[in-house]
């Protein structure tokens, strides 16, 4: 594949070592143009995960980034906010990988066979009108770069952006100094554009600062947040220095009261993996995202649960938005056995397939808690176990997140961010779109005090998954 072609997935990203999440995720290649966060996850809640009831395309982390150097936007990078797209990493799975086919070629670059001369005459003719008689100053740089934006814009996939030269620096430019969040998820609405925060993390500088989970986010430090891409809105606006504050305005409850808040940036140390052993033998895992941490920390949760005696097993993807594909491939490999585990394909039927290839295995009842902010990596994840027989999903329907982006340079310094597959599970189902039908479907009950998803997981485990 051509070495400029580096795909990156919704955000997946890698290494976390310091910031912000996005869960863009899609699917399963990490978007370029976001950054990784390692830090994600949250103390395991007791049983029950922290609710946001708002529909999310972009689920980001918005936690601590402290690096000085950023990584690469494309080839699963990290991003200075601990700020990245999850979801997605790239072909190099650890767990065996086989690719199918190659990408299309050149030539079938102009399937609609656009007639360049009439649009380069009718672009002039507009630009000529807008010369003659526009009332106040043009410039010709920002009219070019519309033209571009609007492309990529015209196709209608929320999840092919065309980033401008500056744009894409900013995405991808190494940083001397030292970046930190605020400790938050934010999602972004695909069809409305609006962003919601899905997760504030127990500790954090958001949670000190009166963010809740579901409020909208109308602004941040003065720029308003309708019609921006949420990895740029991150990048650009949320993180910062340490000590220093953001201004997050947000409209809160049915009433849409608006709220203004000072956050200040600091290190947020948060597990995306948390786990305890409960009662009747069964464990309880939640993954608050995939990130490159997120795996050992998974392991070691197991390994951990079953020196204590673990017989069953709940694994919580709830609000889990998604994130480095790899992550969960390597994750599906150590509890599944040897064998496919999801793979891609394109337009023409082009892809790849991940393998569970270490012959390690977790065989206990298994129940997995899914709702309909669980996303990509986590759809990707619930989908193997359900195709394994190996995991009663209890919840509700799941996003329906399933496609790989990549990243494109484009030779100036700009680039463009577009879909180009979707992912599979092992027996075929394609989720984008469609997400994941629980085989126990249970509404969560914010009035009630106790969970009652993950009581209906524990009621299925002790009677043999017959409740």
């Amino acid at each position: 594949m051509n070495e400029e072609k580096r795909q990156a997935e919704e955000m997946p990203e890698q290494k976390a070592e310091n910031g912000a999440v996005t869960a863009e995720t899609e699917g399963a290649e990490r978007e370029a143009g976001t950054a990784a966060a390692e830090n994600a996850v949250g103390a395991a809640e007791t049983g029950k995960a922290a609710k946001a009831k708002k529909r999310f395309w972009k689920g980001f982390l918005i936690g601590f980034f402290a690096s000085a150097g950023v990584i690469a936007v494309l080839a699963a990078v990290t991003f200075a906010i601990l700020f990245r797209v999850l979801d997605s990493r790239n072909s190099t799975v650890q767990a065996g990988v086989e690719d199918t086919g190659v990408i299309a070629t050149p030539s079938e670059a102009n399937p609609e066979n656009l007639d360049y001369d009439r649009i380069d005459s009718k672009i002039r003719l507009i630009q000529k009108v807008i010369h003659e008689n526009y009332l106040f100053d043009e410039k010709a740089e920002d009219v070019e770069e519309g033209i571009y934006h609007g492309m990529a814009d015209a196709l209608g996939d929320p999840y092919t952006v065309y980033y401008s030269a500056g744009e894409y620096e900013k995405l991808t430019e190494e940083t001397s100094g030292t970046y930190y969040g605020i400790g938050a998820v934010l999602g972004q609405d695909s069809e409305t554009g609006a962003m919601t925060v899905v997760r504030v993390f127990p500790g954090s500088p958001a949670e000190e600062a009166g963010l809740l989970a579901g409020d909208e986010l109308l602004s941040v430090d003065g720029q308003e947040t309708a019609g921006m891409d949420l990895n740029l809105l991150v990048e650009q606006y949320v993180r910062g220095a340490e000590g220093t504050k953001v201004e997050m305005v947000v409209l809160r409850g049915e009433d849409r009261e608006q709220v203004t808040l000072d956050v200040t940036r600091r290190a947020v140390d948060i597990p995306t993996v948390a786990y305890e052993m409960r009662e009747g033998g069964i464990g309880y895992l939640q993954i608050a995202m995939f990130e490159t941490a997120t795996t050992q920390q998974f392991k070691d949760a197991v390994d951990a649960l079953e020196s204590q005696g673990m017989k069953k097993l709940i694994i919580d993807l709830r609000d889990n938005p998604g994130g480095d594909v790899a992550a969960g491939v390597e994750m599906l490999d150590y509890m599944l056995p040897d064998g496919l585990l999801v793979y891609t394909a394109g337009r023409d039927g082009v892809g790849q397939k991940y393998y569970a290839t270490d012959g390690h295995e977790v065989d206990v009842p298994t129940a997995i808690l899914v709702n309909g902010n669980s996303a990509s990596c986590s759809e990707i994840f619930a989908g193997a176990y359900r195709d394994y027989g190996r995991a009663a999903i209890v919840g509700t329907k799941t996003y329906g997140k399933g496609i790989v982006q990549f990243v494109i340079p484009l030779g100036d310094g700009s680039a463009l961010k577009i879909t180009s597959a979707h992912y599979y599970t092992p027996k075929g189902v394609d989720l984008h779109k469609k997400g994941i039908e629980p085989d126990y479907i249970v509404e969560d009950d914010e009035t009630l005090e106790t969970d009652p998803q993950y009581e209906k997981a524990v009621e299925i485990l002790k009677s043999g998954g017959k409740s």
